[in-house]
């Protein structure tokens, strides 16, 4: 349980830490727009069960594919998808570290 609230906190953190250090002054919004990609968790209500804490997300979940988050890399280069796609990669990156956890935890 302790697990989940960790990485849930750190989906929030995260992308706060990063949003004051990359946007120093104009933090706010950088902030609310990545915190805000949190919603790409929505992609859970396709599966059965619905939350299953000892299961990988990565490449199980539509949204969190490897296609995706394709996607996700080269959204990064647009000007206008850049927040966006920063706060989605960080989300992908906050999971897979979950998943080696999970990996490492069941060996």
């Amino acid at each position: 349980m302790e697990r989940t609230i960790i990485h849930m906190t750190l989906h929030f953190l995260v992308p706060f830490m990063v949003a004051k250090t990359a946007w120093k002054e104009n933090w706010l919004f950088p902030f609310i727009i990545m915190a805000l990609t949190i919603a790409v968790d929505f992609d859970h209500l396709l599966a059965d069960p619905i939350f299953d804490p000892n299961r990988c997300g990565l490449g199980f979940h539509p949204l969190h594919s490897w296609p995706a988050i394709a996607v996700y890399l080269v959204a990064i280069f647009s000007s206008r998808l850049r927040i966006v796609a920063l706060g989605l990669l960080i989300h992908m990156g906050l999971d897979g570290i979950d998943c080696l956890w999970i990996s490492w935890r069941t060996q």
